[in-house]
């Protein structure tokens, strides 16, 4: 259950609190936490001195300097679902352990929150609205290894029909009341949701998906889902997966993201009578999205399993276009839309292995590029290519096909990310290492398919 700020004491009275957790996100996104037991003067104390962590095991210091200070938002006060004992749960903010307790320059939601307000500096809008997709596979048994000796996957799945499982409905869909209990979940935990349903993968695909919010608490709300979904999971027994292609020929998972920028009250992408009633602004931050797509995919898809979804020929967005309704592009405008308010563009490569912080952050950060430039996504020959303009004789620009392209791209185009400081060199040549050393491990590592395609050779 979400705790209003100006309500955290009497609730913990009421609710007999009886541990405080706090929750970190390390740099790659896996959330780490740590608890302390409840009492008011240890929630004084939090808030006013914070408690120290290792930093360099989140990857946010080297080990020779690597004292950090925590301290909650009360902001994101949380009553953690999944604890046995009566828990209080919050988001933190990272701090320096200088004399003066600066906060710490790279804290991941500082830096997403100081990323939103650069719209309001350069005069563009005074916040952004996402909307994301949340995409996985529930399996009924999974068993993996890897070892020198010894490399396999196993997974056992109590679904198996048709090839499309699009909405299919049940008694073939297995874990709608999953889905129901989910969402109750997770709108107690404040999160909008718009629906759920049964997606295309035969073997437990599905999807839940969240109402508009900005970036920083839609950051967070990522970080939600995904804690609550993989506990309510291991609660019955089951497994859960966000991975982009756990299993071979199914359909992958995405993260895809609709969104739009706001002026008060007023859409800024909206502008009646121009194309898919997108305003001149929308246009250029679409152009700088795409622009800056090779590199984005460094930090939007940033696993070697993300390019296995993101493969050419299927429903995969992998051309570097835009388009009305269509689900190969990169940028999709969807046509149902009749809403002024709601009106927007989907950008569909993300996944779910994606550090959100950073992920979001990239994605507005190109965006407010196009928008400062002026990149026209039409001059740039970037589209509009509609789903029934489809012609394999046009050349197009596609996402890079492997981590390491990704992060080559990366290394070659990173200004945009580093306006103002939000990112830096520093920041990101670290990115850069720890994900390399990800997709050498991977690349050396000999796996199944190999020995039943070279054994005899």
């Amino acid at each position: 259950m979400r705790v209003p700020k100006h309500k955290i004491r009497r609730i913990a009275k009421e609710r007999t609190i009886e541990f405080i957790d706090l929750k970190v996100t390390d740099l790659i996104g896996r959330l780490h936490h740590l608890s302390l037991p409840y009492s008011e003067e240890t929630l004084d104390r939090l808030n006013s001195e914070g408690t120290g962590f290792d930093g360099s095991s989140y990857g946010f210091r080297r080990v020779e300097n690597s004292d950090m200070i925590m301290k909650p938002d009360m902001d994101t006060a949380l009553i953690d679902p999944f604890r046995t004992a009566p828990t209080l749960s919050f988001f933190t903010k990272i701090f320096n352990t200088d004399d003066q307790t600066t906060p710490y320059q790279y804290d991941l939601r500082n830096m997403a929150q100081a990323a939103e307000n650069l719209l309001k500096k350069y005069d563009i809008a005074e916040y952004t609205l996402w909307g994301p997709e949340f995409e996985f596979y529930i399996l009924s048994q999974v068993g993996f290894k890897a070892s020198s000796k010894n490399a396999f996957f196993r997974i056992e799945s109590d679904e198996g029909f048709s090839p499309n499982g699009y909405h299919i409905a049940n008694p073939l869909d297995v874990y709608d009341d999953f889905r129901d209990e989910a969402t109750r979940l997770l709108m107690r935990a404040g999160l909008s949701i718009k629906y759920h349903h049964h997606e295309v993968g035969n073997l437990g695909q599905q999807e839940i998906e969240a109402n508009f919010d900005a970036l920083l608490p839609t950051a967070d709300k990522i970080i939600i889902a995904k804690y609550i979904l993989h506990n309510l999971a291991r609660q019955k027994g089951l497994f859960l997966t966000f991975m982009p292609k756990p299993l071979y020929k199914q359909a992958g998972s995405g993260l895809h993201v609709h969104h739009y920028l706001m002026r008060g009250q007023q859409n800024v992408f909206y502008e009646k009578g121009k194309y898919a009633n997108l305003s001149q602004t929308a246009m250029y931050y679409i152009g700088g999205v795409l622009k800056h797509a090779p590199a984005l995919t460094a930090l939007t898809n940033p696993t070697t399993n993300s390019f296995k979804r993101l493969v050419p020929g299927v429903e995969a967005p992998t051309a570097i276009n835009f388009g009305q309704a269509n689900r190969a592009s990169c940028v999709r405008i969807p046509r149902y839309v009749r809403n002024r308010q709601q009106t927007r563009f989907e950008y569909r490569p993300p996944d779910a292995t994606a550090n959100p912080y950073l992920s979001l952050n990239a994605i507005m950060l190109a965006g407010l590029d196009g928008v400062l430039n002026k990149i026209d996504p039409v001059k740039a020959g970037y589209g509009p290519y509609e789903a029934e303009d489809f012609n394999p004789k046009i050349e197009m620009n596609y996402l890079p096909f492997s981590l390491n392209m990704a992060l080559e791209n990366l290394e070659k185009d990173h200004d945009f990310l580093l306006r103002d400081g939000i990112f830096s060199k520093e920041l990101i040549r670290l990115w850069i290492h720890t994900k390399n050393e990800e997709f050498n491990r991977v690349s050396n590592w000999p796996n199944p398919i190999e020995y039943e395609m070279y054994f005899d050779l």
